[in-house]
């Protein structure tokens, strides 16, 4: 019986390596990888709900000519699962996230929608306090009212 797992390979003596011919493989080879929907998205052909970690054989291929700060970015192809129309997405590193190219829409993301508004709010915040020093006076001292009171409220 042989092994299941091939850890050692018997080399003739005679056996020449240079012999043995190479492939040219191209350069935007695409390969075939199982992947997870990274994101809800719902298909513009026929309109199906696509659901983040729904399993697909995707097909992956390094973006020619675009990378970020030395990161490769991979486009991946995958197709919807009621009409096999081809559904594009590639990775955003600048992000962590995924750009839809083609095929879909992204669905609506509240979690990314309440950060926006977040760094929105302190952002004009901040803008105000540049502008009304008495107002950076007071937020002041409302944080370190805040702060103490829970100092006191532990020590207690």
């Amino acid at each position: 019986m042989s092994e299941r797992k091939v850890l050692n390979k018997y080399y003739p003596p005679d056996f020449d390596p240079s012999k043995i011919p190479r492939m040219k493989l191209p350069k935007n080879r695409q390969y075939t990888v199982r992947l997870m929907a990274p994101f809800n998205m719902r298909c513009k052909t026929c309109g199906e709900y696509i659901y983040k970690g729904k399993k697909f054989n995707a097909r992956k291929e390094d973006v020619e000519g675009e990378d970020y700060f030395g990161i490769r970015i991979y486009r991946f192809y995958i197709k919807c699962t009621r009409c096999l129309q081809e559904i594009s997405f590639k990775t955003d590193p600048k992000n962590t996230d995924y750009e839809i190219e083609a095929g879909a829409t992204r669905n609506f993301m509240a979690l990314k929608l309440a950060e926006e508004q977040a760094q929105r709010e302190e952002d004009e915040r901040k803008e105000e306090e540049a502008n009304n020093p008495m107002k950076l006076l007071e937020n002041r001292t409302q944080q370190f009212q805040l702060l103490f009171g829970l100092l006191c409220s532990v020590l207690q």
